[in-house]
C-alpha cells in the first residue's frame, strides 16, 4: 500500500467532491475529508479490499456526515423550525413523501433477496454496478440488469 500521504494526494478530491455533492458546504466537506483520512488512518486494518480504497474512503466521509447531521438535529432549537410549522403544504409533502418511501421499502422486503442486495448496494452503498458484481460473485451485466428489473417490480407494486 502506498504510504499515507499518496493515499491522501491520490484520493483527497474525490472525497470532498463526494461530500461537497451531499452537503452543498465547502466547509463542511472540507472538515469532513480531513476527518475521513483520519478515521481511515485509524481504521485502515478493516479495509479488506474487497472495493476500491476510494469507494472505502467515501463510505467513511458519508458515515461521518450522517453523524454530522445527526448531531445538527439534535443541537438545534425547535425554534428554528418555527417556518416548517407555518408551510402546511411543505409538510403534506413531506409526510407523503416518507408514506412512498414506507410503501418502497415495504415492497422491497417483497423482492427476492438477490434483488435486494443489488439495490442495497447500489441506491445505500453508492456502488458501481461492476463492484456489485464483483461483491455477489456475478457479472456487471448480471447487476445491472438485476437493479432494472428490482426498479420495475417496484414501480409496478408502489402503482
Amino acid at each position: 500500500m502506498n504510504g499515507v500521504e499518496d493515499i491522501y494526494q491520490e484520493n483527497s478530491a474525490l472525497v470532498y467532491h463526494f461530500l461537497l455533492s451531499k452537503c452543498k458546504d465547502p466547509l463542511l466537506a472540507e472538515d469532513l475529508t480531513q476527518e475521513t483520512f483520519l478515521q481511515a488512518i485509524r481504521s485502515i486494518e478493516r479495509y479488506d479490499k474487497s472495493c476500491k480504497l476510494s469507494v472505502w474512503l467515501c463510505q467513511i466521509a458519508k458515515h461521518l456526515l450522517y453523524q454530522h447531521w445527526g448531531k445538527q438535529k439534535q443541537e438545534e432549537p425547535l425554534e428554528d423550525y418555527d417556518w416548517m410549522v407555518s408551510a402546511a403544504s411543505e409538510t403534506e409533502r413531506q409526510i407523503l413523501a416518507r408514506e412512498e418511501l414506507s410503501d418502497v421499502i415495504k415492497r422491497m422486503k417483497e423482492l427476492p433477496m438477490d434483488m435486494r442486495k443489488v439495490v442495497y448496494l447500489r441506491v445505500q452503498e453508492d456502488l458501481s454496478f461492476r463492484e456489485i458484481g464483483k461483491i455477489m460473485g456475478r457479472t456487471e451485466n448480471w447487476a445491472r440488469v438485476t437493479f432494472y428489473r428490482a426498479k420495475e417490480r417496484l414501480k409496478e407494486a408502489v402503482k
